[in-house]
């Protein structure tokens, strides 16, 4: 089973920039997009000619061309679902969840901490509640989680640590300790257990032409149960994918 995760930074400019040819390449049983920045309606058009994944789940924002999460399935699930059931975390479409025999999957959109840390007190109260969210989720069965969580969790997951540690959003203490409580529920970083040393960035800010420089930092992960972890074979940074700010990522398992 093949899952792919990308922050797309907008829908229907993906789509222009080759989303479909990127789609249909990877192929996945299941491919997640983060900020669609569209209604529902919207998306839903975007993606309208991707038949191969007859079971597409939306969440928009209430805010127009803002956040916004799309789960596609190529196989039915259970059921789908979005949002934690917490109005005030509940109007910017950051999560979608769908179930499956063997797993809850879900699709997140970390809120970003802001310039100048303006957010970063609700970053910290969406961090717990989300945290609550997903420990309810694996009390029933084992858990996938993915997405852009909007911050790096270690030195070596971005290129300039010192310079932005407590200073930057994405990589202060409070987002770094929030990620690390979810891992605490008993999830693992997919992508560095398999890649302990790798040094690979799935984020680039498009306002200093980081791309080129390769000064990018790694803010996109699955994060897994480690009851699933003996079928994982694989978790990847596919940073030669272009069309966003965002590369995508994957994740290979054998059920």
């Amino acid at each position: 089973m093949k899952l792919i995760c990308w922050n797309v930074n907008g829908v229907r400019a993906s789509v222009r920039k080759g989303l479909y040819e990127v789609i249909h390449d990877f192929d996945a049983d299941l491919f997640c997009l983060q900020e669609t920045k569209a209604q529902d309606e919207d998306v839903k058009t975007a993606l309208a000619e991707l038949e191969r994944y007859p079971h597409i789940q939306y969440n928009s924002a209430e805010r127009k061309g803002y956040s916004g999460t799309c789960i596609m399935a190529k196989k039915v699930p259970i059921s789908f679902s979005k949002d934690i059931g917490i109005e005030e975390h509940d109007q910017e479409g950051r999560v979608t969840h769908c179930e499956f025999e063997e797993f809850h999957f879900v699709n997140v959109y970390v809120p970003n901490s802001g310039s100048g840390l303006r957010r970063l007190e609700y970053r910290a109260e969406w961090d717990k509640a989300f945290r609550n969210y997903l420990a309810q989720k694996m009390k029933d069965k084992p858990l996938i989680v993915t997405g852009d969580f909007n911050v790096a969790l270690s030195p070596k997951d971005l290129k300039n640590p010192k310079s932005n540690y407590n200073k930057s959003a994405g990589y202060t203490q409070v987002e770094i300790d929030g990620l690390q409580a979810m891992i605490d529920l008993g999830l693992v970083d997919s992508f560095r257990h398999f890649h302990p040393e790798t040094v690979k960035y799935t984020f680039w800010n498009q306002r200093f032409n980081a791309r080129k420089t390769n000064a990018g930092w790694r803010i996109d992960y699955f994060l897994v149960d480690e009851r699933l972890l003996p079928k994982v074979t694989g978790a990847e940074i596919f940073d030669q994918v272009y069309g966003s700010d965002h590369c995508p990522i994957g994740l290979t398992l054998e059920l």
